[in-house]
């Protein structure tokens, strides 16, 4: 996001800013910042939900606060994954302060470039390679005591119903039939029965070349405040089939191949073929993309973000790819064709 000037209006980035400098001589007393002074803030990201970031610039090192309003947003989850995953050996934010009744957290800096800013047909093999052996340390760290959400089936289909609800409803103005809806609690059926079958392990639930930043070591991750207790083909279906870059289907194949290799290596819970995993691999990622379009739907028609739309033809082609491999997406298929509209 470009830099642009801070908005003096702006109520929450004034209290921000205040507890921000009244945080800042314990932060520089604990990683030797020299400045005591809030200058230099300025915005950093935002995304689709109500956090923004902005960057406060030191001489020896960047600073980045975290402002999520509550009730809309909680920094809990994000403070317990970011100590989970340090101590699993991954490249997170360290929280330097935290007021977790307002919302706001003051953070370590990753770095300014995320990987979707960088990633090119050259240097993909690489780095996806680095981010397969980051999210296999990942799926190693034992949830047992963790107490996080679980993938159950109770989540799995609220985050389907979101395509019907409001792609189907609001973005096409389309009233499923009863045969439609035969149709499409069929499918859900497939895509939830295989999701549970699968071994459960940490999800990340947003591993993507946007959340992994360029740095060292490499990648600095992201955005993992979501993190579940769930299907392993997950976060690697997530990876290739991303909203904002696509990748060619033989070396996405390739890339799923050398995830499963190094997974079995790991003595991660894998199914034992290949192609057995590629199918778990293409049903899970079918029902993160018709979840996705009812978000971008959602999004647009309930919080007037349109742009996100743009991106849902990305996602029926993704969606298209998997039907025309797996038959047990049959109901699927017939489903889409059914609607005038799509895509």
């Amino acid at each position: 996001m470009p830099n642009q000037p801070l908005n003096v209006d702006d109520s929450r980035l004034q209290a921000l800013t205040h507890w921000f400098a009244e945080q800042l001589p314990d932060i520089a007393q604990q990683t030797g910042l020299a400045e005591t002074t809030v200058n230099h803030l300025q915005p950093a990201s935002s995304d689709a939900s109500f956090r923004r970031y902005f960057r406060w610039h030191g001489a020896a090192a960047d600073l980045i606060l975290m402002d999520a309003p509550p009730p809309q947003e909680d920094c809990r989850p994000f403070v317990k994954m970011a100590s989970m995953l340090a101590q699993g050996g991954l490249h997170v934010p360290k929280v330097w302060a935290q007021d977790l009744g307002r919302g706001f957290l003051v953070l370590s800096d990753l770095g300014q470039q995320t990987w979707l800013e960088v990633l090119n047909q050259e240097n993909a093999d690489e780095l996806f390679a680095l981010a397969i052996d980051a999210l296999i340390t990942l799926q190693q760290i034992s949830v047992q005591d963790a107490q996080l959400p679980v993938y159950d089936e109770a989540l799995l289909r609220r985050e389907l119903q979101l395509f019907p609800e409001w792609y189907v409803q609001h973005e096409l103005g389309i009233t499923l039939t009863a045969q439609q809806e035969y149709l499409w609690q069929q499918a859900c059926d497939v895509l939830v029965e295989n999701a549970l079958k699968q071994t459960q392990v940490l999800v990340h639930r947003d591993y993507m070349p946007r959340n992994l930043m360029l740095s060292t070591p490499n990648p600095g991750i992201l955005d993992f405040q979501d993190a579940v207790h769930g299907p392993i083909s997950y976060d690697i279906s997530s990876l290739f089939k991303d909203a904002f870059i696509s990748w060619p289907e033989d070396r996405v194949q390739s890339w799923l191949q050398q995830y499963w290799q190094k997974a079995r290596a790991k003595a991660l819970a894998v199914p034992e073929t290949f192609q057995e995993f590629h199918y778990d691999c293409d049903l899970m990622g079918a029902q993160r993309h018709l979840k996705v379009i009812g978000i971008f739907a959602r999004i647009c028609h309930r919080d007037g973000k349109p742009r996100y739309l743009a991106d849902t033809p990305r996602f029926f082609n993704y969606l298209q790819h998997v039907i025309e491999r797996q038959s047990a997406l049959a109901p699927l298929a017939q489903l889409l064709a059914s609607f005038p509209v799509a895509r």
